[in-house]
């Protein structure tokens, strides 16, 4: 056996045992990849005049291959692997979860001290089939309380929620189960209406569901909105609001008399006296079988017709006073 063949036996075998240390050859962090999918191990080393003698790469300590004047390859990794003789670098095709794992690579230079570097490869399985499920209930603000959990196929790294598109945090009636997987609202509020968001992920995929919430609410913050004052004559036009989920069914009276009128709009079209007093809108929701009221006080103002009428009463009395 030649002198330079005796070499190369010698420090792969040093390699191989782990004796030998050299400088970090690969680049920093860890590498992630898809099942099924492939990735490089890429070296931070440039092709060398003479070539390696030696580059083996193992995993857990176990051999994937050891290349000098032959190859030596790893059960399992024949028809899965490429390397790289000129930089050492290592292609793993069809990858699979237990390919998870720290993987290291030793190289000798002719002529040189031997190079070692290591390096951590995360495998995950594509996120899939996301979801948000929740109980089916009729939900009611301050009665009620639910949950949404949020689940899908594949490695899970991470669940980030959101409601209508603003990101969803902790508070007095909104908790999260440790892995972020479920959201809590105990009780319900109206402010919980809405459309929840879920992002699954893991450095190689992510997968973002929706569901709409529906909380019954109200009704709040009833108002009408129309003149307070208008002439005698003129058309007049109320409009009764209220928030309220589902929408409200309104009624009204006037100066404590029932209507005919259950719509939100109750249109006068011409002014007169007995028009004029407290005007009660009532809105009611059938679901929560809540009720609230407002009332506006409409009065007759003197417009154009009205002071036509009052200056014909006065020329009328003076008249009466001339004769």
């Amino acid at each position: 056996m030649d002198i330079k063949m005796l070499r190369t036996a010698v420090c792969v075998a040093l390699a191989l045992s782990g004796l030998c240390v050299g400088d970090g050859i690969l680049p920093p962090g860890t590498l992630s990849g898809a099942v099924a999918d492939k990735v490089k191990f890429t070296t931070t080393l440039t092709p060398p005049e003479s070539p390696f003698l030696s580059v083996s790469w193992s995993f857990k300590r176990l051999n994937i291959i050891t290349s000098t004047s032959t190859n030596i390859t790893g059960p399992g990794y024949a028809n899965r692997i490429s390397l790289d003789r000129t930089t050492g670098a290592l292609e793993l095709r069809k990858l699979v979860l237990e390919d998870s794992g720290e993987y290291t690579v030793t190289i000798i230079p002719d002529g040189g001290l031997q190079k070692q570097g290591t390096t951590i490869l995360n495998v995950y399985a594509l996120i899939t089939g996301a979801i948000i499920s929740s109980p089916a209930a009729v939900l009611i603000e301050d009665k009620s309380s639910t949950n949404l959990s949020c689940d899908a196929s594949g490695s899970i790294s991470t669940r980030v929620w959101t409601k209508d598109n603003q990101p969803l945090h902790p508070s007095g009636r909104v908790t999260f189960s440790m892995d972020n997987k479920t959201v809590f609202l105990h009780p319900v509020h109206s402010s919980n209406h809405g459309t929840y968001r879920c992002r699954v992920s893991n450095p190689v995929s992510t997968m973002t569901v929706a569901h709409d919430l529906t909380v019954n609410f109200g009704p709040h913050n009833i108002l009408i909105t129309g003149p307070a004052a208008a002439a005698l004559g003129q058309r007049v036009t109320l409009e009764c609001t209220a928030d309220s989920v589902p929408p409200a069914n309104f009624s009204w009276m006037l100066n404590g008399n029932h209507t005919n009128v259950n719509d939100s709009m109750y249109t006068i079209e011409r002014l007169e006296a007995e028009n004029v007093g407290n005007y009660t809108c009532t809105a009611t929701n059938m679901v929560t079988m809540m009720e609230n009221s407002t009332v506006l006080n409409l009065r007759a103002s003197c417009g154009a017709p009205c002071w036509s009428f009052l200056l014909l009463l006065i020329s009328t009395l003076i008249l009466r006073g001339l004769m």
